[in-house]
């Protein structure tokens, strides 16, 4: 198993003030030397994995498709299940980490903001865990890439995630090497100190587990290393936990009514809005915040949905609260080969 050292960890230190004020991050480096930049590109698009474009049956396939012949997600935005024909992109392996996050942060003379939770600046230090962000700075940072590498990122689409969750389209449940969840069958302690380890998808022991490897009281609700557990078919990463992951579409429940074949990419404006989304027009999360093999999760069909700047309304009715902990992204090229 990897281990972590506190070492490592980029020095974070949290800046009092409103809940969305700022975290310094590192040592500015605004002036980033060519080679610094470059090999930092490099490293990014070694991570690209290519997706071949093809058709594929988008939604909850279950009842057709399913060995149990049962719905694989009790909402209905989800259905009706209806054909896709995509182009063929690159996507990157692992969600975007801390180390990448904080090398564009840096590179631009930005900072880090602190959402309203208190484990923020805590889970923003190691480098390969994933960094936490909102829909636009999600988006800010896959167009920083594109003016950066001359290649066309971008965050996924809806169907773009999909396709690749379910490796090209195939009928599998969730983004595991093989579709399934799998853990140990360790009985649960009081302390905590045994219980279901993950197999090949995190379980509440893992993220406990590592909380206490690094000194964090974040319990369950821990974020883990992107590369902690195998990747799915295509060989991409931790889709169906660790994050949910924001995507490009804005959110409408009835958008696979009137979805497009060829490369939708959602609706044509803002569509949605309610009490989940604190009443702003919502975009599209899909995965999943903190799957266990015990009670399942991070289907690859399920759909969520929050409002853009990741704000909730506060429980006391007193303002928003900026949720951010949960929340993460991954990036796409849209280019019909292989990127090099």
């Amino acid at each position: 198993m990897k281990m972590f050292k506190l070492a490592f960890m980029f020095p974070v230190v949290l800046v009092a003030g409103c809940e969305q004020s700022t975290l310094p991050v590192g040592t500015p480096e605004v002036n980033r030397s060519s080679q610094e930049l470059q090999g930092f590109i490099q490293r990014v698009k070694g991570d690209l994995v290519f997706v071949e474009g093809g058709e594929f049956l988008m939604g909850d396939y279950g009842v057709q498709y399913g060995p149990e012949k049962l719905p694989y997600d009790a909402n209905k935005d989800s259905k009706p299940l209806h054909k896709i024909e995509l182009s063929s992109y690159s996507i990157t392996k692992y969600k975007i980490t801390n180390r990448e996050y904080q090398f564009y942060l840096n590179s631009n003379d930005l900072q880090l903001r602190r959402d309203s939770s208190d484990k923020f600046a805590i889970i923003s230090g190691p480098p390969n865990t994933p960094a936490h962000l909102d829909w636009f700075e999600a988006e800010k940072y896959c167009n920083w890439l594109t003016k950066v590498s001359e290649l066309p990122f971008g965050l996924p689409t809806e169907a773009q995630w999909e396709y690749a969750a379910r490796s090209r389209g195939q009928f599998l449940m969730v983004a595991t090497n093989d579709g399934t969840y799998k853990a140990t069958d360790d009985p649960v302690t009081e302390d905590w100190e045994d219980g279901p380890k993950g197999i090949n998808i995190s379980s509440s022991w893992d993220r406990k587990t590592f909380a206490k490897e690094m000194g964090w009281k974040t319990d369950t609700l821990t974020p883990l290393p992107v590369d902690r557990f195998p990747p799915n078919p295509l060989g991409i990463y931790s889709m169906s936990d660790n994050g949910f992951e924001w995507v490009k579409d804005w959110y409408d429940p009835t958008y696979y009514e009137s979805s497009p074949l060829k490369d939708p990419q959602g609706p044509g404006a803002p569509a949605y809005k309610d009490p989940p989304s604190n009443y702003k027009y919502a975009k599209v999360l899909r995965g999943k915040d903190y799957a266990d093999p015990q009670w399942g999760g991070g289907v690859n069909v399920h759909r969520s949905y929050r409002s853009p700047d990741g704000s909730m309304a506060s429980l006391s009715g007193t303002g928003d609260l900026l949720v951010l902990t949960d929340k993460t992204a991954r990036c796409v090229v849209n280019h019909p080969r292989p990127i090099e």
